[in-house]
């Protein structure tokens, strides 16, 4: 146990033990022995219980540079230094090493996600000499994409919209796009209504989507809409946590860098992606602000920093910098950044500016360019994270990543300030969208004291 230069020296059967307690599947053994051998076999001559958590974080961040490492395999290479580690030699640094965070790292982004999405796709913005008409050799859901992306949509509306139109033409299955009109859009919009039952602005969505196809796609002005029968469903208030369980949820999250992620959320009434795709340049600490870039519907807004994060957000950036130098000394440090800024600032995807807060710590292949990059961590990590410190916290509410947005709404009209500053911060088009934040102020059905509690 003293060496760890030959295999032979070390008790795996200790090891494997701890590896079914700690539920890995009997097939994977295999896999976690030779992640050990090969960790040891990097440091040997060394002592394993003489090592730091410096040493390990080194180790990780160097695997997580190799070009065909995949994502499982990273994952079982940190899993099994945990249990190495926190479990066999229960190192006294091993039970507040940010094990979290190197496992979410495994988690890479999808080819559809909506930070590569349009830029992966096939299909290219078209030219001034392609045809967006019904003669083009595409289809029209790909006709639909190509207009929509020529018009600079976000990707999040390209991708509602085709969606929609694939729908909408799977229900009037064998007719031929052109021969629909207002009349088809109706019967699928009050199918939608009456047989889905969905919200209203799951209705609205539809009907602005088909709206859109059928003039810009197909050729057909639909005007109004005779017979269209609205969706009626009762509008849900949204979950909001009170000051104190703001607090209980937070504490319960004490995995690094997602504590801070929930905690600026809260503090700042940043969405989940504006979160995730933080940058660098996007943090100002003199004016105790972020700037939000190409929020929901393309626009950029400024909200707090909260004070009390300054400190713990600046040592995320240096740590988050400190990987990118590692990257640039092995031969990488590029980040994405949209292909027009790529075009104009060719520098920019490897400046310390552009990196993200909150980067994976894993490289991946970027799928337009296979070039390995650093992308942010995965958005699915977090909630992951929200997600076991509600159930943590005891806390009775329905519980996600934006409850956090909401309470942030909620609780600064409770702290006196109008609903106009509060929609700006948000981010909101329209005051109708933020006002049902106002439900909270209206205690007890309108400020209303009930003759239980006039006693």
């Amino acid at each position: 146990m003293d060496k760890a230069t030959p295999s032979s020296s070390w008790d795996w059967d200790r090891f494997i033990q701890a590896c079914i307690a700690d539920g890995v599947p009997e097939h994977s053994l295999r896999w976690y022995v030779l992640r050990i051998e090969r960790y040891l076999q990097a440091h040997a001559g060394t002592r394993p219980t003489e090592h730091s958590a410096e040493q390990v974080a080194a180790y990780v961040a160097s695997a997580g540079r190799h070009p065909g490492l995949r994502g499982w395999q990273f994952r079982q290479i940190v899993h099994a230094l945990q249990i190495f580690f926190a479990h066999v030699l229960r190192l006294p640094w091993a039970s507040a090493f940010d094990w979290a965070y190197w496992i979410a790292s495994a988690k890479e982004l999808e080819r559809k996600h909506a930070t590569l999405a349009r830029h992966n796709h096939p299909l290219r913005a078209p030219t001034p000499t392609v045809e967006l008409s019904a003669s083009a050799k595409v289809g029209p859901e790909e006709r639909l994409v190509l207009e929509l992306r020529r018009r600079n949509y976000s990707i999040r509306t390209e991708q509602a919209y085709a969606a929609w139109a694939r729908r909408y033409l799977k229900f009037h299955a064998g007719r031929d796009p052109a021969t629909l009109g207002p009349e088809d859009v109706a019967a699928y919009l009050n199918h939608l209504a009456l047989n889905l039952e969905v919200t209203p602005s799951t209705q609205h969505q539809a009907l602005n989507a088909l709206v859109f196809f059928h003039e810009q796609i197909l050729g057909h002005q639909v005007g109004a809409i005779a017979g269209l029968i609205p969706a009626k469903k009762p509008r849900k208030l949204p979950a909001v946590l009170t000051r104190g369980e703001v607090r209980r949820l937070l504490d319960a999250i004490p995995e690094a860098p997602f504590g801070l992620m929930a905690g600026l959320m809260y503090g700042s009434g940043m969405r989940l992606m504006e979160c995730i795709r933080l940058r660098v340049m996007d943090v100002d600490f003199g004016y105790s602000q972020v700037v939000v870039r190409d929020g929901k519907g393309q626009k950029d807004r400024v909200v707090p920093l909260p004070r009390k994060y300054h400190r713990a957000l600046q040592e995320q950036i240096e740590r988050a910098l400190a990987l990118h130098r590692e990257d640039l000394a092995g031969g990488f440090g590029e980040v994405f950044i949209p292909e027009s800024l790529a075009r104009k600032y060719p520098n920019a995807p490897r400046e310390p500016a552009w990196q993200y807060v909150f980067p994976s710590g894993k490289l991946s292949a970027d799928p337009r360019s296979n070039k390995l990059r650093r992308h942010h961590l995965h958005e699915t990590t977090l909630q992951k994270a929200i997600r076991r410190a509600a159930i943590a916290s005891g806390i009775r509410k329905r519980i996600s990543s934006h409850t956090l947005r909401h309470s942030f709404a909620t609780h600064l009209l409770e702290s006196g300030y109008d609903i106009r500053t509060v929609q700006e911060l948000l981010g909101h088009a329209d005051v109708s969208t933020t006002m049902i934040y106002t439900h909270v102020l209206n205690r007890g059905g309108r400020a209303v004291v009930s003759p239980a509690d006039m006693d």
